[in-house]
């Protein structure tokens, strides 16, 4: 039996017999300086050895578990609970960078010592036996040796820098190995009584001198510990997740990608593995987007977001993020998710690889909530890559509904392992959500077993279809029993997810909101309100924003709609957390025609929401909101900006700031709107709206706003629009110098402005005692925005994209590439696209924008990807001397001329977009 290898695991195991201390050692072989360093060793290699023992004891354990998952064996010892396999798996590699990375120094000595006698506790036949009951002092434990083998890999790295900051070195080692040992004795008594109690776990950071300030952080974006799954829920899905991730072979994937219909509980499984590892100190980043949360931009802020997590968890990682920021500082800034990914992700990783405990457990949740299908190309490209696949190191564990683009781009990889809750076996689904739904309803006299076997039953393996019905179950239902409610909720058409949660969400507001009348009229214009804002908002924001629409009849209390939505929308009873969606389908539900004519929702234009934003920007803008004392000091310094931006700018005024333009896009030409733009964009107010967006890092967005105003203004506005591109001319020239310190709006942007420009005219008589260029100064902004680096050789073509937002740039003989540049930063978007054999002579876009074609002195036209970089079809070929021009027409038509073609026209199949065409390859003369 499976029983008798762990007690011959046991049997191996040796006592640590007592041995000399470190000075005593130094005593008895004083002028033998080898004999000491020997005497070190032996002594090191005595602690290590439980650490050696405790692995093949784990191996046991793992390999009893799985003949009980598949056998069923009744052994009490080896029913191990998902969340202890994730403390054995940090122990397990914690053991391993001991082992490999032991530091022969005294001073570490007591730590490894300590170590070594957890190890051997661990081992031991009754703690084994306890460890599923005792699994919380467990996880405790594997956090502070964690924590132990990272410092004693570090040891030398902490030293250097208390030696820097005129430390102790002795005193502070002491103190550090005191704290470990102390609370590793106090868990360990824990784990003796079979108590569980609250104890300090005091971690120790050396907080480096290494400066990654300024890289963007999507706030709010993190692990949410309230979507756990239920205890005892979802077991074999997990297990199977932790051992991928423990999984040290070679050839483990890294990518473990987890997909299902809406409702299967994806979520839930991801924010609880993120939760478990980063109890035990092992998580290195959750990251989760959110249909709410589309108008952030999240996946801007994805690899960088990731990047500073782990820097602050990781100390070797942090040395190699801030050594490549050191060499180039403008990656703090860049947009280019490939440089972002290489340099800022990927690169640190394989420097830091073996100075890490275990393996890093990236968590990227709903990836498919991002928005359209563009919003994560290229985080599609890079997670498929073969780069992603060098990393052993690494474990991303991704979320998402298998839609088209998904299931394209990570569905063949071999380094990503595919994962579908649809075919989690039945029997499995039904007991998890039936444990649910007894847990919801247990306290429902009217429900008993049968009831809840039913709805069980009639759930389908939708987690989220059970989760509403259990609060569909009201027993303060309005003229309803109980017992009536569940004959409704059985009498709901079955269906296959889409159709299953419709239907329970039709139930839901036909249970509360009337079809038609006042009460319909207001259940409409209140989710108008929640599904057109980009950023949720709480209550009293709402209200706020609702009452400065312009038609008076929607200036009532939201409550009066909101506390009836508690089944679909979280934040209704507590006034300052942000309302939205407890499952992102529900949104998608009444935003569908096809899915809900009764209850649909039009979103097609926002025209009160960009009045009520202009009104909140027109009353609370002000000078200096959050009264900074010094331009000498950059934002970053300040100490308390948080504080004051939390308590000067609202909610409602930072959403303003970032959204109005948006949401004027979306709305029809209005002469109130207009005034409305027209007091902000030629009052000093403007000046103020970008003092905010750079207080809350949101300048960069200032550019599309101010072009976006520019499109919608009419004709007859001209100053106003000759205003915002004086706005937008002053974000491009001075945006790193208001970036990091705001007060330099005032100080240096507007006084060095152009005297001819409206801005200067208009603004600059509106502040005394700024700077004044007695001679010299700027006549008129520069023609010059960037000067984009990166060719070796002469640039030969030049084509900016239908929408003005890419450029590419085309380079002559030797250089032979295509490169792509972001038009509002300068930098380069992606690697060269390379292929031509000779010089590229002329580039050109698609009319929209998707495709770009270029010609070259190798006499072949290319068809790139604009956004992946990927080239499209094969080479076009039929041109027997250099091309000198290419076109992509509106139809698709490709056309390429050169120095000297046979005659007729050659017509070459290319699939363009979505029909088959025709590539036409016209007779060019020699002039």
């Amino acid at each position: 039996m499976v029983a008798d290898d762990i007690d011959a695991a046991l049997r191996a195991f040796e006592p640590i017999k007592p041995i000399p201390r470190a000075g005593e050692i130094a005593v008895d072989v004083v002028g033998q300086a080898d004999t000491t360093v020997i005497g070190l060793q032996d002594s090191i290699d005595t602690y290590l050895k439980p650490l050696k023992l405790f692995n093949s004891v784990v191996t046991t354990i793992a390999n009893v578990r799985l003949s009980f998952r598949y056998l069923s064996c009744n052994l009490h010892c080896t029913q191990v609970h998902p969340y202890a396999q994730v403390a054995l798996g940090v122990l397990t590699a914690a053991s391993q960078l001991i082992i490999a990375q032991a530091n022969l120094d005294y001073a570490v000595k007591q730590l490894l010592e300590k170590v070594g006698s957890v190890y051997a506790f661990l081992s031991e036949d009754e703690t084994i036996k306890k460890m599923d009951s005792m699994r919380d002092p467990l996880a405790k434990i594997a956090r502070v040796i964690s924590a132990c083998a990272q410092f004693i890999k570090d040891y030398s790295e902490t030293t250097n820098f208390w030696k820097r900051l005129r430390k102790n070195i002795m005193r502070e080692t002491q103190i550090t190995v005191s704290n470990y040992s102390k609370t590793l004795d106090e868990l360990m008594q824990q784990y003796r009584d079979c108590q569980t109690r609250d104890i300090q776990i005091n971690m120790y950071h050396v907080v480096e001198d290494h400066n990654i300030e300024g890289m963007a952080y999507a706030g709010g974006a993190g692990l949410n510990t309230m979507k756990k799954c239920l205890e005892s829920t979802r077991r074999e899905i997990l297990e199977d997740i932790i051992n991928w991730i423990n999984d040290a072979s070679p050839d483990a994937p890294c990518i473990l990608w987890l997909h299902g219909q809406a409702g299967r509980g994806k979520s839930a499984i991801a924010h609880t593995v993120a939760s478990w590892f980063k109890d035990m100190g092992g998580l290195g980043s959750c990251f989760c987007f959110a249909r709410g949360r589309q108008g952030e931009h999240r996946e801007e802020k994805m690899l960088t977001t990731i990047a500073r997590d782990l820097a602050g968890h990781y100390p070797a990682f942090r040395r190699a993020l801030a050594h490549a920021l050191a060499e180039d500082h403008t990656l703090k800034t860049t947009p280019d998710l490939l440089q972002q990914w290489q340099k800022l992700i990927l690169e640190p990783l394989s420097k830091a690889k073996g100075a890490i405990v275990g393996n890093v457990v990236v968590v990227i949740d709903a990836l498919d909530e991002s928005g359209q299908d563009l919003s994560r190309k290229e985080i599609l490209s890079l997670l498929a890559s073969t780069e992603a696949a060098s990393l052993r190191n690494l474990r991303v564990l991704l979320t998402s509904r298998a839609l088209p683009d998904i299931e394209g781009a990570l569905g063949g990889a071999k380094h990503i392992k595919a994962t579908c809750l649809d075919n989690v076996p039945a029997e499995s689904v039904q007991r998890d959500v039936t444990l649910f739904v007894s847990k919801e309803l247990g306290d429902l006299k009217e429900i008993g077993p049968m009831e809840i076997q039913q709805i069980a039953e009639k759930s389908n393996g939708l987690f989220e279809w059970a989760r509403l019905a259990c609060q569909f179950l009201n027993p303060n239902a309005f003229g309803q029993t109980v017992e009536e409610q569940f004959k409704d909720l059985i009498a709901i058409p079955s269906g296959e997810g889409k159709e299953l949660l419709d239907g329970m969400y039709t139930a839901i507001l036909e249970s509360v909101v009337p079809k038609s009348g006042k009460q319909f009229r207001r259940f409409c214009s209140v989710m108008r309100q929640l599904l057109m804002m980009l950023e949720p908002l709480p209550m009293t924001e709402l209200n706020h924003m609702r009452n400065l629409f312009p038609d008076e009849d929607e200036h009532y209390d939201v409550a009066i709609v909101l506390r009836f939505m508690t089944p679909v929308l979280r934040g209704i009873g507590d006034h300052t957390s942000p309302v939205q969606p407890l499952h992102g389908s529900f949104y998608d539900f009444l935003a569908d025609r096809s899915r809900n004519e009764a209850y649909f929702i039009d979103t097609s234009n926002h025209h009160d929401l960009a009045y009520a934003s202009l009104q909140v920007l027109g009353r609370e803008l002000c000078f200096n909101i959050c009264g900074l004392e010094s331009s000498y000091l950059s934002n970053s310094q300040v100490a308390d900006l948080a504080e004051r931006i939390k308590k000067n700018i609202s909610p409602r005024l930072s959403y303003s700031c970032k959204f109005w333009a948006k949401h004027l896009e979306v709305s029809q030409f209005d002469l109130a709107i207009a005034a409305s733009v027209q007091v902000i964009m030629e009052s000093e107010r403007v000046l103020f709206w970008l003092e905010i967006l750079s207080l809350i890092g949101a300048l960069g967005g200032a550019d599309g706003s101010l072009t976006s105003l520019v499109r919608w203004l009419e004709v007859s506005m001209q100053t106003t629009s000759v205003l915002a591109i004086d706005g937008l001319r002053l974000v491009q020239n001075f945006f790193t110098a208001i970036t990091c310190s705001t007060p330099h709006l005032y100080l240096s942007a507007l006084p060095l402005s152009p005297h001819s420009s409206f801005l200067g005219r208009i603004l600059v008589p509106k502040f005394s005692h700024l700077v004044e260029i007695a001679q010299g100064g700027l006549k008129d902004w520069p023609a010059t925005q960037f000067i984009l680096q990166g060719h070796v050789d002469n640039v030969t073509s030049v084509a900016f994209s239908p929408d003005g937002n890419r450029i590419v740039i085309v380079s002559g003989s030797r250089d032979q590439t295509v490169r792509v540049w972001d038009a509002q930063s300068g930098d380069q978007i992606g690697s060269p696209l390379q292929g031509h054999t000779d010089s590229v002579t002329s580039v050109a876009f698609s009319p929209d924008g998707n495709r770009i074609v270029s010609g070259s002195e190798d006499e072949i036209v290319r068809v790139w990807d604009a956004k992946s970089g990927d080239q499209i079809g094969k080479p076009l070929e039929g041109h027997t001397s250099h091309l000198t021009s290419v076109e992509l027409s509106p139809d698709g038509t490709i056309s390429a001329s050169g120095i000297s073609v046979p005659t007729p026209t050659t017509l070459h199949p290319i699939n363009y977009g979505k029909h088959p065409i025709c590539l036409q390859i016209y007779p060019c003369h020699n002039d």
